[in-house]
């Protein structure tokens, strides 16, 4: 169970029914995510209230006509989904700076400039952020604020949400350590096996992640290894 003084009120309103809880708030924000947790466990009181100040508990009545059971950990997940949490100003910008780490990780890993097809560096994502005067919003998905400010940011700098596609050759020798690391990193398209011993595939992967995976090949192949990028 969460501790009263780290619990927030969730509430959602029906008419004239209204229902709450007090719930962690950062759980809260991982169910709304999409992520699995154990809801039980993140409330300060395993109760649905009418008013949770007073200490007034829904009816049964009232639980069964608006959500169809008394099952507290559905009707719980059900308040977060679809009603409002409470947070202290404190716990807003702790999530808001939480989740802009999230979605800033997301772009740097998935975005390139598509006229270079290079990665951004991440202090560019992050002061095109800034200057677009991107709102974060704690409690909404990553997935869902990424399109919205991949939109705000092409005004700024050039960017998309791609992937490509990379040809890659490694020496016999080092296709022990290279092998698993191209097959693994992305969607294999293709590979081809030469008489030599060397391998040639082609290998899909996010746009953003470009540079640690010539880091990676270069490292297990000592710098011996061919890239080129796929039209």
């Amino acid at each position: 169970m969460v501790s009263l003084d780290d619990a927030v009120i969730a509430r959602l309103k029906k008419q004239e029914d209204h229902f709450e809880i007090l719930v962690n708030p950062y759980a809260a924000a991982d169910l709304i995510d999409g992520k699995e947790i154990d809801i039980l466990s993140n409330l300060a009181i395993d109760e649905i209230f009418e008013d949770s100040k007073k200490g007034k508990h829904a009816s049964a009545e009232s639980l069964q006509k608006v959500f169809g059971t008394d099952n507290i950990a559905e009707i719980a997940k059900k308040i977060i989904l679809k009603g409002d949490i409470q947070l202290t100003t404190e716990q807003r910008h702790k999530m808001q700076k939480n989740k802009r780490n999230r979605i800033v990780e997301t772009i740097v890993k998935n975005a390139m400039d598509p006229k270079t097809k290079t990665p951004h560096p991440r202090q560019r994502i992050e002061l095109a952020i800034d200057q677009a005067g991107v709102h974060i919003d704690p409690f909404k998905p990553v997935s869902e604020q990424v399109k919205v400010i991949i939109d705000a940011l092409r005004p700024i700098i050039p960017i998309s949400m791609e992937q490509v596609r990379i040809s890659v050759k490694i020496p016999a020798e080092f296709i022990g350590r290279a092998y698993g690391v191209a097959r693994n990193f992305g969607a294999l398209e293709r590979e081809d096996w030469q008489s030599d011993g060397s391998w040639i595939g082609i290998v899909r992967i996010a746009a953003g992640l470009q540079t640690e995976f010539y880091d990676k090949l270069n490292d297990v192949t000592k710098g011996n290894v061919s890239t080129k990028i796929l039209k």
